[in-house]
């Protein structure tokens, strides 16, 4: 049911490095994004496939991990991710891609958790570093990674506390907490 696939889908930051998604599977979740919404239908978003060990090694590189997360600086080697989807888009086709990236973006993600698998959305990368490293033309401009793999770690929602906190933390079992606003608090006018 959609609502357990929206629920699972978390923001996964470790992982079983050692369990590989395929490319057929990775494939399969870009049929997804492509089959998604798309504005004026311009379809000019473009995507990399990665599942190869060494070249994940030097992606991972050109990432950030969990601003909120002070004294972490990303998994650590073993629970990294064992694949990776370079979303672009082709300035060839429109500079615009208004919301197409989140919609295929949420698309690939729910694909990935249908399979067992879940992902994190990275949009802090050091694009210049990317592109040299997987020869990316200029007309293709990086908007975000997508790494997969099958989560290594628990991902629980709670409530906003009283204080209003929304930073997302890891308590001593490393259990990653994400606080989420009521629903009536989300709903501004019922008319």
């Amino acid at each position: 049911m959609l609502a357990d696939l929206i629920r699972k889908n978390r923001s996964y930051r470790r992982f079983h490095q050692d369990v590989p998604v395929s490319i057929a599977e990775l494939r399969s979740f870009v049929e997804m994004a492509r089959l998604s919404a798309s504005a004026r239908n311009m379809q000019s978003l473009k995507y990399i496939i990665v599942n190869t060990p060494a070249i994940n090694a030097r992606v991972f590189e050109t990432l950030a991990w969990a601003g909120y997360l002070k004294d972490w600086h990303g998994p650590p080697e073993g629970e990294r991710p064992a694949a990776y989807i370079i979303q672009m888009n082709d300035a060839g086709l429109s500079r615009n891609y208004y919301c197409d990236h989140g919609i295929a973006a949420q698309s690939i993600l729910l694909a990935a958790v249908e399979k067992g698998y879940g992902g994190c959305i990275v949009a802090s990368v050091k694009v210049k570093e990317l592109c040299s490293i997987l020869e990316i033309p200029a007309h293709l401009e990086v908007i975000q990674v997508i790494a997969l793999g099958k989560p290594k770690e628990i991902v629980v929602i709670e409530k906003v506390g009283s204080d209003g906190d929304i930073k997302y933390w890891r308590d001593a079992a490393q259990v990653h907490h994400v606080p989420k606003r009521a629903l009536d608090e989300l709903i501004y006018k019922i008319l």
